[in-house]
């Protein structure tokens, strides 16, 4: 686990495109882009990294949540820096939103995506770097790409396949299809579906839920996770081993299990 610094709490981290807002441990990440529909370009990215960065070496942040302004969470990359790039710079274009979303993806502290609106595209790419999904009855999401000649260039091929299977997305990306919240929910694509006016009570509900739990525990088990699934079986379980082994190096069990034990036999009295 790294070291994490202490930084500004709260105010000072909006930049152009993003309004952060940390309260109570939670920081909430707005795309701030709601003329375009939060569309991803170059500069956009390089505002989440940084911000990115900065929540994550701060101790006053045990929780992030993604969402957009307006009617959608991101509609995708922007078209209109897309259009004219060169061979090389579609692949420095790609190679920067990798880079971002395995950042995200990799985040010691969970990330969870709150999906306002329409999510296509790279703006799907992005929820998907997230740890899991909540969506607005009214959200959209799909990939359109191959509509505009192009294939997803931001991971999707990879993280939806990771996420949903590989059958489900080969029709996602072949059709171009935009699908419902519903329809998300039932593949797989997104964990729950809440009224539009409930999704971010819902989302900061579960936040303050796993806040409740040691973060040494959930960065290590995030981490455990993301690695192992990579990896086969047994060389899996034996990360699990080392991680399930560090929490006791860590010493952060003993206050809570001395915890538990005096509420139970309090509760045998």
């Amino acid at each position: 686990m790294k070291q994490r610094r202490l930084v500004e709490r709260g105010v000072g981290m909006t930049t152009e495109n993003l309004l952060v807002e940390v309260t109570d441990q939670v920081a909430v990440v707005k795309m701030n882009r709601p003329k375009v529909l939060n569309a991803l370009n170059s500069e956009v990215l390089k505002e989440i990294e940084a911000t990115m960065t900065q929540l994550e070496n701060s101790p006053e942040v045990r929780v992030i949540v993604l969402t957009g302004e307006g009617k959608a969470f991101v509609a995708g990359a922007d078209i209109g820096e897309m259009k004219d790039l060169s061979p090389q710079e579609a692949r420095d274009f790609s190679n920067l939103g990798h880079r971002v979303f395995i950042q995200i993806h990799t985040l010691e502290v969970p990330v969870i995506a709150a999906l306002n609106g329409f999510t296509l595209g790279g703006g799907l790419e992005l929820a998907l770097a997230c740890d899991f999904r909540y969506a607005s009855e009214e959200a959209k999401l799909g990939f359109p790409e191959a509509s505009l000649g192009i294939i997803t260039g931001f991971g999707g091929t990879q993280f939806a396949a990771r996420a949903f299977g590989l059958s489900r997305t080969k029709e996602l990306i072949y059709t171009g299809e935009m699908i419902t919240a519903h329809q998300a929910l039932n593949c797989g694509l997104v964990n729950r579906v809440f009224p539009h006016d409930d999704l971010m009570a819902e989302t900061m509900a579960v936040a303050r839920r796993i806040i409740r739990n040691s973060p040494e525990a959930i960065s290590l088990a995030k981490e455990a996770i993301v690695k192992g699934y990579d990896l086969g079986l047994r060389e899996a379980l034996e990360l699990e081993s080392d991680y399930f082994s560090a929490c006791f190096a860590l010493g952060a069990h003993r206050d809570r299990m001395k915890a538990f034990l005096e509420n139970r036999k309090e509760r045998k009295k």
